[in-house]
């Protein structure tokens, strides 16, 4: 698995802690930006880039993006046909998005979550399978079309 993460300013310091964290538990991370703290800088132009990655391999690669209230890059990446992203506040959210509708792409509000909190999300993100079941594929195959 490889977790591609982008963030602009408003989630460039917990973007980077998380780099830190995932490769402190030997997970595979390809930052895409922001590489510096830009004020002025543009949140799709890093949610467009993990969107872009994610859809290069939707079988190994997942995606985390991150701003201020986590709505914006959440709208950006699930304009990508194949792109599902969930904002995530909770663990429980966060697992039966992954179970249910096999969302590849986790948004973070930098604003609204701790860090310790956001470590949580990404760990049941990464972790947590998709259901199997025909009825959750036929839902997700519907979503697609």
């Amino acid at each position: 698995m490889t977790v591609f993460i982008g963030a602009d300013h408003g989630g460039f310091e917990l973007k980077n802690q998380l780099i830190d964290y995932l490769h402190e538990k030997n997970i595979r991370v390809e930052d895409m930006g922001a590489y510096e703290l830009n004020l002025q800088d543009d949140y799709p132009d890093y949610a467009k880039n993990v969107a872009k990655a994610v859809l290069q391999n939707p079988e190994q690669f997942v995606g985390v993006v991150v701003c201020r209230n986590g709505v914006g890059v959440d709208i950006t990446v699930n304009r990508f046909e194949g792109i599902r992203c969930v904002l995530g506040f909770d663990p429980v959210e966060v697992q039966k998005a992954k179970q249910d509708d096999d969302v590849n792409i986790l948004a973070l509000p930098a604003d609204y979550i701790t860090f310790e909190q956001a470590c949580k999300l990404v760990d049941v993100f990464i972790s947590t399978k998709p259901n199997t079941d025909i009825k959750y594929a036929r839902r997700v195959q519907k979503i697609d079309e």
